[in-house]
């Protein structure tokens, strides 16, 4: 078990450094004082490492999202704050930060990144109405993809309007306050 802990660790690592292309076995191996055979072990393939060290990640930054996200007072509020807090949180941490640098091996441009994304979003959504039991959780339907959408365009375009957190607060409600279905 430590030597799993030392190459998610050395994965993460690279993936800050680097980005994703350059995580290879080999280079996780190195950088992790392990054998390749002690890698492919754990791991059988690439793939497999990269996805359980940022599921790991991911995990830990959605409890930070969660957070902030807790403190708004309404459902349009909760969107809101929840696509601020992860742009910031993807702006400090520097391995979400390199899925800004684009590259080949960069799991954000997929073709299959919308089919695993609309999920985590849903159920974080989901996290909203067991918290708001007054709230119906059907407000949320179809709605999983376009704050993917969203959250992602904040996220990649960023621009001098939107910089600052209330900038950005701002845009998102004048643009999601008259397509949600709740307020």
């Amino acid at each position: 078990m430590r030597s799993k802990r030392k190459i998610l660790d050395a994965t993460l690592g690279l993936i800050a450094e680097s980005g994703f292309e350059d995580v290879t076995i080999a280079a996780v191996a190195r950088a992790a004082g392990v054998t390749r055979q002690t890698v492919y072990s754990i791991f059988t393939t690439r793939e497999d490492m990269i996805s359980e060290a940022m599921v790991g990640l991911v995990v830990e930054v959605i409890g930070g999202i969660r957070a902030k996200a807790d403190q708004a007072e309404t459902p349009t509020e909760f969107v809101v704050e929840t696509i601020v807090a992860a742009r910031n949180l993807i702006r400090r941490e520097p391995v979400l930060n390199s899925l800004l640098r684009s590259g080949n091996a960069n799991p954000l441009f997929d073709a299959d990144m919308m089919q695993r994304a609309e999920p985590v979003v849903r159920q974080f959504l989901d996290g909203y109405s067991e918290r708001n039991p007054g709230f119906d959780a059907a407000q949320f339907d179809g709605i999983d993809g376009m704050l993917v959408r969203m959250g992602l365009s904040v996220i990649l375009f960023d621009d001098p309007s939107i910089r600052e957190d209330d900038g950005l607060r701002h845009y998102l409600r004048s643009w999601l306050v008259p397509v949600l279905p709740f307020r």
